[in-house]
């Protein structure tokens, strides 16, 4: 499957010019999980995830971010913030 994901979040590691994320995988959530869920919980753990309602699009958030130059380690090598 070949997806191109867009993304205008300029400050994570994943961004690339022309508005394109370069993660491999990346998870979408409700604004409610994510804000429960501390940073460590990402694509890698999507198999163990439980599904939930969004009810709209403006519900929804990018689990994936990981802020560019963050100095602590990730599941997936990358650096991210805690």
């Amino acid at each position: 499957m070949n997806q191109h994901i867009h993304c205008i979040v300029n400050d994570c590691h994943y961004w690339q010019q022309g508005n394109k994320c370069s993660a491999n995988e990346i998870l979408v959530s409700t604004d409610d999980f994510g804000s429960r869920q501390p940073d460590r919980i990402d694509a890698a753990m999507a198999s163990q995830l439980t599904p939930e309602a969004a009810g709209s699009c403006m519900s929804t958030c990018c689990k994936s971010y990981v802020t560019k130059g963050s100095d602590q380690a990730k599941v997936d090598g990358i650096k991210r913030m805690t």
